[in-house]
């Protein structure tokens, strides 16, 4: 194993000003069977690795790259790299680490990889190469909080605190048909054949796009017409140049790549629990803040507040807010962002001592 520098191609194929490392993991041997060959996990550290300093664990979401959740990390913040060492994680599929784009034998021939895969390979980053024995924190957005659970119930001799935000240990029936839909949109493009997309699927990645916007946000947000308040002349402008504009950056095979993934997230399909949800929640022994958006349409409140009634030691803080799904867009939506961060903050102080 070894870990490298790495400047990326944009899809253009132009060197593109990216700073993160890479970590090849070699072979890895995957939860459903197979294997996914020179296995590598793009990351990038903020702040110093060394003893004494907490280690922070954030993976990104679907669809994103760590340049698009920056913005939680900074001085005075809650994640603040002159007292921390924060590490954010690419998922696979996310076209920096192991992803169908940049697969050596092409985007036909990767594996479907779980979020016990992902997990896995990020606790081998931390441990075996960055030499990471405790981990004050896991935290992240949507596949992000997925992750942030299965960190919780897998390792939790090495996880402290986990902070999934608008995310949930196991993808519901609901959300998995959300998906089911997005996908129609995507693969109803005249490039998607035998099962890939052999060029970019332009008129695909629009439909995605606007199928998206209907459950990204919330029917106030719609019904307040917040969209002219950013900016946008009208709904048609705003679903062209955020939502639209949002997926067509990104390559098809690796968005249905991590679709699948997000649709088979379960904390419990492990030897030790077989599928049972609960048992699978009260073995995460770390201290949890559980933050759904009140209004998220995909990862319901419902789930999370009864994921987190399972939990040894969880507290449910409900986002307020009308923004849906989208809490962590901060130029759009400082108030969400502040929110958050302030939570967080409180969250990685010691606790109080009750007889002191």
């Amino acid at each position: 194993m070894r870990r490298t520098r790495q400047r990326p191609q944009s899809p253009g194929g132009a060197a593109a000003a990216i700073d993160f490392q890479v970590a090849r993991l070699g072979a890895v041997a995957l939860q459903g069977g197979g294997v996914l060959d020179d296995a590598r996990l793009a990351y990038k550290v903020f702040g110093r690795l060394q003893a004494g300093r907490p280690v922070v664990v954030y993976p990104t979401s679907f669809a994103t790259h760590h340049t698009d959740l920056e913005w939680l990390i900074g001085p005075g913040k809650a994640l603040d790299p002159e007292r921390l060492a924060i590490v954010m994680i690419n998922l696979f599929g996310s076209g920096l680490s192991s992803s169908p784009s940049n697969h050596d034998a092409g985007p036909q021939a990767f594996p479907k990889l779980t979020m016990h895969d992902n997990v896995h390979a990020q606790q081998r980053l931390m441990t075996e190469i960055l030499g990471v024995r405790r981990i004050a924190l896991v935290v992240g957005f949507s596949m992000g909080a997925q992750a942030a659970f299965h960190w919780g119930a897998l390792y939790p001799d090495l996880v402290e605190r986990i902070a999934p935000i608008c995310g949930s240990a196991r993808t519901s029936r609901h959300n998995f048909v959300f998906l089911e839909g997005v996908k129609a949109a995507l693969t109803a493009d005249p490039t998607f054949r035998d099962g890939v997309f052999n060029a970019k699927p332009t008129q695909g990645l629009r439909a995605m796009g606007r199928v998206y916007a209907g459950w990204g946000l919330s029917a106030a947000f719609y019904r307040d017409e917040t969209y002219l308040t950013l900016g946008f002349r009208s709904l048609e402008d705003f679903l062209v140049r955020d939502w639209e504009a949002r997926f067509s950056r990104r390559d098809g095979n690796d968005l249905l790549a991590m679709i699948w993934t997000w649709q088979h997230a379960d904390i419990s399909l492990t030897p030790a629990w077989k599928g049972d949800l609960t048992r699978a929640l009260q073995a995460i022994a770390a201290r949890a803040l559980v933050m759904p958006s009140e209004t998220d349409l995909y990862f319901s409140i419902e789930d999370s507040r009864s994921e987190a009634a399972a939990m040894p030691a969880a507290t449910l803080l409900p986002i307020p807010t009308k923004w849906g799904h989208r809490v962590n867009v901060p130029a759009q939506n400082p108030a969400d962002a502040s929110f958050i961060d302030a939570a967080l903050m409180a969250f990685l102080r010691p606790p109080q001592d009750p007889t002191g």
